[in-house]
């Protein structure tokens, strides 16, 4: 049994929970590949399942996403073969570690065009946008949508993808550096949430009408007031708790603001089926070898040192996406 170094964590807490450690790599089983990871993502739902707000099984390894070199393949695998550079964004979670087994059928291929880092830092995050715009509610053009936290990874792709669409994006920020940022990533109205007040300002940029739909990653600071943005019959999106979970609410809300609806996606129901899962990531791969996608990578981080990349995450001192490199 061969070894390799992995972030690994014993308890649920912060970041210095967080060590890296020797650990053994076993030869690959039936349906698995042997990956030599070359760059792994780092994304806000890792930091849940350090803290244990998304409790996993201890003690665990952390990350969702990579892109690797299958170097070996196990027992019936013909999809793949050793020298593939390959990508995934899914569990089963342990993607901070240089080398490990992973099933064949949660992989897919990278293009050429694409390179590993730029791979590692937009599976998740762009196969998320793509399921979001495209299928949770398919947007059209002429449209104009809020989208929260416009200036993170996820949000900086979402911006352009959604200029590409001929879609008006409204996003928010906590920052004029960040408005800065998020406005050169196809975001054509920005809300400073810190000195703007953001349901008036989105009232306002919609002649009162509001939006038809709202994509909300931050949670509990935000979601109140973004269900007062929706227009009528319009679709309240939460996929993410930044700022922590979204409180309780009693359904009787929905239709006193609107007859809205409320959905709590997961990109691993939207990914379920492998044509799904291909589907998805054909869409991602086509929109950034067109260029119409940018796919900022604004840090990047030694792999053993991927706690001081969670303090900064979490500390909100990023931007873009960020890569830890084994």
């Amino acid at each position: 049994m061969a070894k390799t170094h992995a972030i690994r964590i014993a308890e649920f807490g912060g970041p210095e929970k967080m060590k890296w450690q020797e650990i053994d790599v076993p030869a690959p089983a039936a349906g698995e590949l042997l990956l030599r990871q070359t760059a792994c993502g780092l994304n806000f739902i890792d930091t849940y399942h350090r803290s244990g707000l998304y409790p996993i099984p201890l003690p665990s390894g952390l990350g969702l996403e990579a892109a690797a070199v299958v170097e070996a393949v196990g027992p019936g695998v013909t999809e793949f073969k050793p020298g593939d550079r390959v990508g995934y964004n899914a569990g089963p979670i342990g993607a901070y570690a240089e080398r490990r087994v992973y099933p064949a059928a949660k992989v897919v291929k990278l293009p050429d065009g694409i390179d590993d880092r730029t791979a590692a830092a937009m599976l998740l995050r762009g196969m998320t946008v793509e399921y979001l715009i495209r299928r949770t509610f398919p947007v059209q053009k002429g449209q104009t949508v809020l989208f929260h936290a416009a200036s993170g990874g996820l949000g900086l792709i979402a911006g352009q993808w959604l200029s590409h669409l001929g879609v008006t994006a409204i996003g928010t920020v906590g920052s004029e550096e960040k408005a800065k940022i998020a406005r050169e990533h196809g975001y054509h109205h920005v809300i400073n949430y810190r000195s703007e007040n953001f349901v008036a300002r989105v009232k306002e940029i919609t002649g009162g009408k509001g939006v038809p739909v709202v994509y909300d990653g931050v949670g509990k600071d935000v979601f109140m007031a973004s269900l007062d943005c929706l227009s009528p019959r319009g679709m309240m999106v939460t996929f993410g708790n930044a700022s922590g979970p979204v409180p309780a609410i009693e359904p009787l809300l929905l239709s006193q603001k609107g007859s809205l609806f409320l959905t709590r996606p997961t990109l691993v129901h939207y990914t379920a089926t492998r044509e799904e899962l291909l589907g998805s990531a054909k869409a991602l791969f086509d929109v950034v070898l067109s260029g119409a996608v940018k796919i900022p990578v604004n840090q990047t981080y030694p792999l053993k040192d991927a706690a001081q990349s969670h303090q900064d995450l979490e500390a909100r001192r990023t931007t873009g996406s960020t890569v830890l490199l084994p």
